[in-house]
């Protein structure tokens, strides 16, 4: 299985207030048609401003990077009728530069000294934003039953781990959870969050899953990390 690796170019932040909206790649996006490749650069744009002010740069270039988009998911919430917004990030560093060789079952991953890479980095993170604002224009997938002010679920989220090796799962606790960003006292419609995962010796065959759950357990949407 291919990797997909999307880049683009740093983002540096204004103190006090971020560089680029959303609502404005909003528009950006229907001047433009509405096309996937739209979606891709408002999907990117999101994501920079997320990032702004939290000192995370892109690479770009061949191969893997430091800071990976795992895509984006959108919901809406009853019975407030708001829009749920998710995007997804794989943040780890040592994997820089690594290279995907041949196909298939013959698959393999090296790093930028060319060593082969057998196991997954000893820490990587999963950063999710979750927004109530219009980031994304797909369309909803799916409706989740959340009582109370939706601007509170965004400060309580909790987050589950899945591995998968084949048919095989299990669950892993994440080793450290954080809000970045906007700090939770400030009213605010959009969070940031760090998931950081221990994969010290895990084999770079399995797979891993973060589910994004609500006080109660609803899962709300998930993000992958697969590298072959």
């Amino acid at each position: 299985m291919s990797f997909l690796c999307i880049t683009a170019s740093p983002v540096r932040a204004r103190r006090g207030k971020p560089r680029q909206t959303w609502e404005a790649e909003r528009i950006l996006f229907m001047k433009t048609g509405g096309s996937a490749a739209s979606t891709c650069v408002l999907l990117l744009a999101g994501l920079g401003a997320a990032m702004a002010g939290n000192n995370i740069r892109w690479q770009t270039g061949p191969g893997l990077h430091s800071a990976m988009p795992a895509g984006y998911e959108v919901v809406v919430l009853k019975p407030s009728r708001a829009t749920l917004s998710m995007m997804g990030l794989v943040e780890c560093a040592e994997l820089e530069g690594a290279q995907h060789v041949s196909q298939g079952l013959s698959s393999k991953l090296v790093s930028s000294s060319g060593v082969p890479i057998r196991k997954f980095p000893s820490r990587f993170s999963f950063r999710i934003t979750v927004s109530l604002r219009k980031v994304v224009l797909d369309s909803p997938t799916d409706t989740v039953e959340i009582t109370g002010d939706p601007r509170e679920l965004l400060l309580g989220l909790g987050f589950r781990i899945q591995v998968y090796d084949g048919l095989h799962s299990r669950e892993i606790a994440p080793e450290s959870v954080e809000m970045i960003g906007m700090p939770a006292y400030v009213n605010y419609d959009e969070r940031v969050y760090r998931v950081t995962v221990n994969a010290a010796n895990l084999p770079v065959t399995n797979r891993f899953k973060v589910e994004i759950l609500s006080r109660e357990g609803e899962v709300l949407g998930h993000f992958s990390f697969v590298l072959l």
